[in-house]
């Protein structure tokens, strides 16, 4: 049945947007499907490839301030039926209202209960007067000479072409026309470093290690970052039984890409800070810079159905593949962990994973073995040894940046030493070793001269 978050549609209506408008000027945000009548019955749709792409121009053309970032548009099956649902997110920038007829009672709609309602005058000039002004989108960056080729290199990855006009089809433009700060997050060379730090002991006295990542595109800070904490340090832990093989990670595979990734993109970053990753012996804390009132807006942000803080960084990100739709990174989280392991102060929130007391366990039992135990024991259980472990890890991240280099290879045999660089996260050094190793082991060529020439993969002893 229809809700307050809730709309259903037989089929696409003139009055589609009017709906749209009134989500967004909700807290809360909404769902409309379409091809499901106000009963709850499937019609479907005749086109749903058409009908969704009809929906993505829609929404992105006739609505203001421009909503990009804020929507989902996907094309279901339900009863074998095609049905288009979309997700709207609550709009930072209130109050959103129909292009053609502007911050008027006849653009402006609020959800009431399951209806949408014109929005009273007072209304439209409160929300207007509150409306946020921080915004990466309105902050002038503080270099106007930026470059985008990492970010080029990640769209062509993910099978898009940026054009000259991309600057601005990204949002990445004031109003004004100069670069933006969300320009100047996402440019080859900037002044932010996302710092990953590792301690001896459960407090601060000791640090093992620090490492900075960035001062380039966010897209690949997030990926170095990933690569650190998915490929090194959470160390996976193998146990081989004459029944299963029990493999235990030290955090939860899913919920800490989420938990990366979540706070990369919605850090405060008009307060000129970005976000921490601290590993202890016993927990990894996620500190972003940020806050979410208590009470209602706690609940909806747990919900996943909080207000994407930056909503040009969200499209971004969307576009790439590394986020999926809205809201679904914050139920992924809470499927491995309570919601206690959020902490809330007035300009932070930190996200504390505890180390799994399961893998823990198998680490104790693998560190109790030798390198010189037999492999199998008498009962038939296989216990793999610490160097063994680690040689799998490091073998595994090892092949792969190998099948990376590989596939950009045969995607682009042009491709320069410096795009490898941005794809794989290696230093140009690192490139060229592993290219060379490559080479001396007959797995690619090289045709013609350094700069013209290109790349040739060998598989099967066939180029």
């Amino acid at each position: 049945m229809e809700s307050n978050r809730i709309e259903y549609k037989r089929e696409l209506t003139d009055g589609l947007e009017k709906e749209v408008v009134a989500f967004l000027n909700y807290h809360d945000g909404g769902v409309i499907y379409l091809g499901i009548d106000k009963n709850g019955s499937v019609y479907g749709l005749p086109n749903g490839d058409a009908v969704q792409l009809a929906v993505k121009d829609r929404l992105k053309n006739n609505i203001q301030p421009s909503i990009m970032g804020l929507f989902d548009v996907i094309h279901e099956e339900r009863e074998g039926k095609d049905v288009i649902r979309i997700t709207l997110a609550g709009g930072s920038e209130k109050p959103y209202h129909l292009k053609k007829f502007g911050m008027t009672e006849k653009g402006c709609y609020i959800r009431v209960g399951s209806a949408s309602e014109p929005m009273p005058s007072r209304m439209i000039e409160e929300l207007f007067s509150k409306r946020t002004r921080n915004s990466l989108g309105r902050i002038r960056s503080p270099r106007q000479d930026l470059s985008f080729e990492q970010l080029r290199i990640y769209y062509e990855e993910s099978g898009f072409e940026l054009g000259d006009k991309f600057a601005d089809n990204l949002e990445l433009l004031t109003e004004e026309g100069f670069y933006n700060y969300a320009g100047y997050l996402l440019a080859d060379q900037n002044g932010n470093s996302v710092q990953v730090a590792k301690y001896a002991g459960t407090d601060r006295v000791n640090l093992l290690q620090s490492k900075d990542y960035g001062f380039c595109c966010l897209i690949k800070t997030c990926k170095l970052v990933l690569d650190r904490l998915e490929g090194v340090e959470n160390r996976v832990f193998n146990k081989i039984t004459s029944r299963e093989r029990i493999s235990r990670s030290l955090w939860n595979k899913v919920a800490l890409r989420e938990a990366v990734i979540n706070a990369i993109i919605h850090n405060d970053y008009s307060t000129e800070l970005v976000p921490k990753f601290e590993i202890f012996d016993d927990r990894l804390e996620i500190t972003a810079a940020g806050y979410i009132h208590p009470g209602e807006e706690r609940e909806d942000f747990f919900a996943g159905y909080s207000i994407p803080r930056n909503k040009i960084l969200m499209r971004v990100f969307k576009d790439l593949g590394m986020v999926e739709y809205l809201g679904s990174g914050m139920p992924r989280i809470l499927k491995a962990y309570p919601r206690e392991c959020y902490i809330f102060s007035s300009h932070f929130i930190r996200t504390v994973f505890k180390v799994s007391a399961e893998a823990l366990a198998l680490e104790k039992e693998v560190m109790a073995q030798t390198d010189s135990l037999p492999a199998k024991q008498q009962d038939g259980t296989v216990v793999k040894t610490v160097g063994e472990t680690v040689g799998e890890t490091v073998g595994e991240i090892v092949g792969e940046i190998v099948g990376e280099i590989l596939r950009a290879l045969k995607e682009n045999p042009g491709i320069t030493r410096t795009g490898l660089s941005t794809i794989t996260g290696l230093s140009i050094r690192g490139v060229e070793w592993h290219l060379a190793k490559l080479k001396a082991e007959g797995k690619i060529k090289r045709r013609g001269s350094t700069k013209a020439g290109q790349w040739v993969v060998v598989e099967d002893g066939h180029e």
